[in-house]
């Protein structure tokens, strides 16, 4: 059967460095960091006392009152960036078919904070059980998709996808196949997180996998660089549009760009560490190139899964010099991590959605917060160190890596008419 093509008509993010599209592209290519101490809660006794928390967010200033106090903080994040999304993409909903446009998101742990909420509560108690009547639609992780459906009467395809931090990448990556197969003529993706809380930030320190740079919160984030200790956490969304050409065209859509391909694999090595030699990450990435049927080559950039830890950058870095050879020197690679923090099942979501607003403006947003070389990662390899840089994009690619081995890669491409 002959694929259908599909194109990007509508972008919203909401993220630790802007809260719309514009902010965050803003925040990127200005270098902005992310990470402040930690307001959400007394974090005073944690080993890592910062992240990358939402800046002036409310959101009874998007959604109403009574149904944003329904919602877990990552489905009313996920609410935001939809609307966004969906408003960008400037849809007549008198000749839509709702029928074939449904929504697949992502999320690694879903509505953790009212999970933590409700335990909390119920300890403090008798021993009575006395749950909010709310609790598990607030807490469920398919529960964002099926808000963002109910708001606009969308009626296809709707599930979430779960695969720790691929999560948003694996959305993306089942929307455009069920829109190229015919199951759908466009579909809302992306994903949403919300893990800066007590157990989230306990969690997470009890793995050793946080940065404890707590005297210095906003250069703690740094990829790539020898005094790397640990990932950020960070909070969000980001949410696409997606749509079949023809479709697109014949309502006269802003396009900003075509999904050349999706790439998927696993390391089958351990529950938390990545593939020393980066096997899973060079299998993703070779997956995703034979998917698009684009060569190694034709690609200008890559936004890295780059997390700032220890063993992860190192293996990403080893997969980008095995797949790509000699012309990895030629391109831009950048971590947005490092602005951002990681934002988990979300992570891939704002990071496509970067790359995309990479082929529209040629600019590649830096990895910020470098200071020194790491001996173990080469040198001659571009990673956008510090300053953003111009450059004409063609063809970017975006790694997810999520705990459990589960990698997944998206490639976007500028339109071809």
């Amino acid at each position: 059967m002959v694929l259908r093509r599909v194109v990007v008509t509508g972008l919203g993010a909401l993220t630790p460095i802007g809260n719309n599209i514009q902010e965050y592209w803003n925040g990127l290519i200005n270098g902005v960091s992310g990470a402040a101490p930690i307001t959400y809660f007394d974090a005073s006794k944690f080993k890592t006392q910062f992240a990358c928390e939402l800046k002036n967010f409310n959101a009874e200033d998007f959604l109403d009152r009574k149904e944003a106090r329904k919602m877990d903080r990552y489905a009313q994040y996920a609410m935001v960036a939809s609307d966004e999304a969906v408003v960008d993409a400037g849809f007549n909903f008198e000749k839509l078919d709702k029928d074939r446009v449904g929504v697949i998101w992502g999320s690694g742990i879903g509505g953790l904070e009212t999970f933590q909420i409700e335990m909390l509560n119920f300890a403090a108690g008798d021993g009575t059980p006395k749950f909010n009547p709310f609790f598990i639609p607030k807490m469920i992780s398919d529960i964002a998709g099926g808000h963002i459906s109910i708001k606009y009467g969308f009626r296809g395809p709707n599930f979430t996808t779960v695969s720790a931090c691929a999560s948003s990448t694996n959305a993306i990556i089942d929307a455009f196949n069920y829109i190229r197969l015919g199951h759908a003529d466009a579909m809302i993706t992306g994903g949403s997180e919300a893990a800066v809380t007590i157990a989230g930030m306990g969690g997470f320190n009890a793995m050793h996998a946080l940065s404890t740079r707590n005297d210095d919160p906003k250069t703690a984030s740094r990829p790539m660089d020898k005094d790397r200790d640990g990932f950020i956490l960070g909070e969000g969304a980001g949410a696409l549009v997606l749509e079949e050409y023809e479709h697109a065209i014949a309502r006269g859509a802003n396009i900003y760009c075509e999904i050349g391909g999706g790439g998927m694999s696993a390391d089958a090595y351990h529950i938390t560490a990545p593939h020393p030699d980066g096997l899973g990450a060079k299998n993703v990435m070779l997956n995703c190139l034979r998917d698009a049927g684009l060569q190694a080559t034709d690609v200008d950039g890559v936004n890295m899964h780059g997390t700032s830890t220890p063993l992860g950058d190192m293996a990403e870095s080893k997969a980008i010099l095995h797949v790509f050879g000699e012309h990895a020197y030629t391109m831009n690679l950048n971590s947005t991590k490092s602005m951002t923090g990681h934002l988990l099942g979300a992570a891939g979501a704002v990071e496509t959605i970067s790359s995309i607003l990479s082929l529209k403006h040629g600019l590649v947003p830096p990895t910020i917060n470098h200071f020194t070389d790491d001996e173990n990662i080469d040198a001659k390899l571009n990673f956008t160190f510090n300053k953003v840089q111009k450059r004409e994009m063609n063809v970017v690619m975006s790694n997810t890596f999520g705990f459990g081995g589960h990698n997944a890669c998206v490639l976007v491409k500028k339109l071809e008419i």
